[in-house]
Parts: structure tokens; C-alpha cells; sequence
């Protein structure tokens, strides 16, 4: 599909979005991109507050009229997810897009602050919590005469190379330390569950009037690549040889999440199915091994729940 996203993303005038992990790569690039078509504010996260001030003196040079705003959130903690939701609501009644961006890749072994395995605590369950409190003004916003409602999930054709089983829901409060190859299981685990919950979600509410996807952004030289390891730079190069783009070129690398957030129409002009996966730009990507698995689908969402019924 030929994306131009000057053209091809609409006036956004009324709306109000939100953005994961918009400090850096890709989230930033959603951010400078969306902000050019007149949202009503635009907000974003992440953990640096001086690269927040470089992101909206950017997006303040070129359209200063747009009111952008900074929320620091560390998704690998669900008490600042809840803290910053709070300081949200505290001031919104209304939420048009959320784009849950942000997410870490083939970290090290080890838990986040509430005991999960690190990549699924943070790229999982994170935005789990923050959907589950934000669910709620976004119903309320889908409401609306002429609203277009969206809650997009950034996975990635990693999500096919989750470990067998799909989701070891019995480990996921260990490190699951695997093998040599473990930090790229628990990297397909997470994004795995990223492609599931979004379907969940599309089940548990079709009559909300939200348009809940995943996409893969596609393959990008972002500081998720550059910050990692020496062999796992080794392996991301191996595997994505000549494939590796620099999202920053015209914004690029957020090209299919400003799709997935704003379009009508998939790349073959059909319409978007609710909860489907799709690839850059607009194309309906393979659900490879468990990722069209409904069943365990309905297992994350039931295990999810249990895990966050007591964060109100």
C-alpha cells in the first residue's frame, strides 16, 4: 500500500490521543506525525523527561497551535501505570486513540517490580492495566456522535517465535530463564500476548464502538537494535540482513500505527476487521503458530483479569 501521511491520515480535530513510549523511535514518530493533522491534545509517555522536552520542542516548531503534553510512565511498574492514568483522568473525559507503543526487546533474564518476567510485565501487562483503566472513558468517548475510537497494540512478527505453548502462564512470575535463544522466546512470548489481547479485547466489547488492533510496524534500526546486546545485534542483523530501515526517514517506521489508528480501508480497499493483525502498511499479516489461537486467547484474558483485579 502507498502511504502518504500527509494525505492519508485525516483531520483529527476533536480528538485526543495518547501514546506509549513516545520519547524515542518509533512512538516519537507517531507523535510528530499525528500532531500535524490538528488533534485536539496529544499526549505521550515514557521515562526520560529531557527527551520528552526535545519530542514537544519539535512538535511545538512546527505546529505550535497543538497542545502536547509529557506523562512519565514506567510500564514495568503497575503502580506508576496507575499514577499516571489518574493524572490523566484527572483532567480528560475523553480518549480517541491509544497507542500502546512502548516496549522492551531481548532484555536480560529477570522480574519487574511486581514479579513479572520482564519483557510480558512490561510490554503485557503494563498496557493491560493502562487499558483496563482507561476502557471506561474511552466507552463513554465512542459514545459520541462521529467518533473513531482505536486502541492499537504495536506486536511484531516476533510474536511467531514465542515459545511452545505459547504463553507459559506457570512461569511468567519466574525469569524464565530458557535457553541460549530465552530472551527472543520471552520477546515472542510478550508480543504474542500483545496479538491476543487485542483480539480478546475485540470480543469481550464489540458492541463498544472501539476498533481494538495489533500490528507489526514493521523492521526498524530503532534503540531497541542499537542499545542491545553484541549478540543480539548479531542476531537481529542475521536474521533482518538488508532489511533494517531507519524509522526516522519521513517518519516511516510509524507509518502502519498512524494507519492502524486513522484509516478506513485496509491496502486491498476492504474494511478493517476488529482485532486482526496487520502488517505495513494496511496489509492483513499471517497469524503464524499460536497467534490466532482463541483459545489461548481466552486464557490470557482470564489469567490477565485475575492478575489486575485488585488495581482499580
Amino acid at each position: 500500500m502507498v502511504f502518504n501521511p500527509d494525505t492519508d491520515i485525516p483531520d483529527l480535530a476533536g480528538q485526543v490521543i495518547l501514546v506509549t513510549g513516545g520519547t524515542s523511535g518509533l512512538g516519537t514518530q507517531s507523535v510528530l506525525l499525528l500532531v500535524a493533522h490538528n488533534p485536539a491534545h496529544i499526549y505521550f509517555t515514557g521515562r526520560s523527561a529531557a527527551r520528552a522536552n526535545e519530542v514537544i520542542s519539535e512538535a511545538k516548531s512546527k505546529h505550535p497551535s497543538v497542545p502536547i503534553t509529557f506523562l512519565e510512565l514506567d510500564l514495568a511498574s503497575l503502580a506508576s501505570v496507575q499514577s499516571t492514568t489518574k493524572t490523566f483522568l484527572a483532567t480528560n473525559t475523553r480518549l480517541d486513540k491509544l497507542i500502546c507503543n512502548a516496549g522492551v526487546c531481548a532484555v536480560p533474564a529477570g522480574l519487574t517490580k511486581d514479579g513479572y518476567e520482564n519483557q510480558f510485565g512490561t510490554n503485557h501487562m503494563g498496557h493491560a492495566l493502562l487499558v483496563k483503566l482507561l476502557l471506561p472513558t474511552m466507552i463513554e468517548t465512542a459514545k459520541q456522535p462521529g467518533t473513531d475510537v482505536r486502541v492499537v497494540f504495536l506486536s511484531s512478527d516476533g510474536a511467531g517465535a514465542h515459545p511452545p505453548g505459547g504463553i507459559i502462564f506457570k512461569d511468567l512470575k519466574t525469569p524464565q530463564s530458557f535457553t541460549f535463544a530465552g530472551p527472543w522466546l520471552r520477546y515472542g512470548q510478550s508480543k504474542l500476548a500483545n496479538v491476543l489481547f487485542a483480539a480478546e479485547l475485540a470480543r469481550k466489547y464489540k458492541d463498544s464502538g472501539i476498533m481494538f488492533l495489533s500490528i507489526n510496524p514493521g523492521v526498524y534500526k530503532t534503540e531497541m537494535v542499537t542499545n542491545a546486546s553484541f549478540l543480539n545485534k548479531v542476531f537481529i542483523y542475521g536474521i533482518n540482513f538488508g532489511r533494517l530501515q531507519d524509522p526516522k526517514k519521513d517518519g516511516e517506521g510509524a507509518w502502519n500505527t498512524c494507519w492502524a489508528a486513522t484509516a478506513k480501508k485496509t491496502s486491498e480497499g476492504k474494511e478493517i476487521v476488529k482485532g486482526e493483525y496487520y502488517n505495513p502498511v494496511g496489509e492483513p499479516g499471517k497469524k503464524t503458530r499460536d497467534m490466532g489461537n482463541d483459545k489461548l486467547a481466552g486464557e490470557l484474558w482470564e489469567w490477565t483479569e485475575k492478575e489486575l483485579e485488585n488495581w482499580e
